[in-house]
């Protein structure tokens, strides 16, 4: 298993006008759901940065997301170690299967893989 891209995801009323701002340092939008968008370099699509007015489906807003190449081990390797699953591992609607996990500081992180 390795990570893909890791992001921050800076939650966020103003969704837009952060798109805007960071766009001002050549970041384009890469993705729009509404309730999240993720804006990216063009010359390294995976510098990533994402706002969310709150996540859709979880209990609570993730941090940062890590993508990985096998999100069904990542989940393994954490629920052998003991670590807290605060979302469950699942299908999402937008093509993603993910969950979350709280890290030893407490923050939680969003580990995602694209189907």
């Amino acid at each position: 298993m390795s990570a893909r891209r890791i992001m921050p995801v800076l939650k966020t009323d103003e969704v837009p006008a952060n798109l805007d701002f960071y766009g001002l340092l050549g970041l384009e939008k890469v993705m729009d759901h509404g309730w999240i968008a993720t804006l990216a370099s063009p010359s390294n699509p995976t510098a990533q940065i994402s706002f969310t007015t709150g996540d859709l489906t979880g209990p609570v807003t993730p941090e940062v997301s890590i993508e990985v190449d096998d999100v069904d081990a990542a989940h393994a390797a954490m629920v052998a170690a003991g670590a807290e699953i605060v979302h469950p591992l699942q299908d999402e609607e937008w093509g993603v299967r993910r969950f979350f996990v709280r890290d030893p500081s407490g923050r939680v992180v969003n580990v995602v893989g694209h189907r």
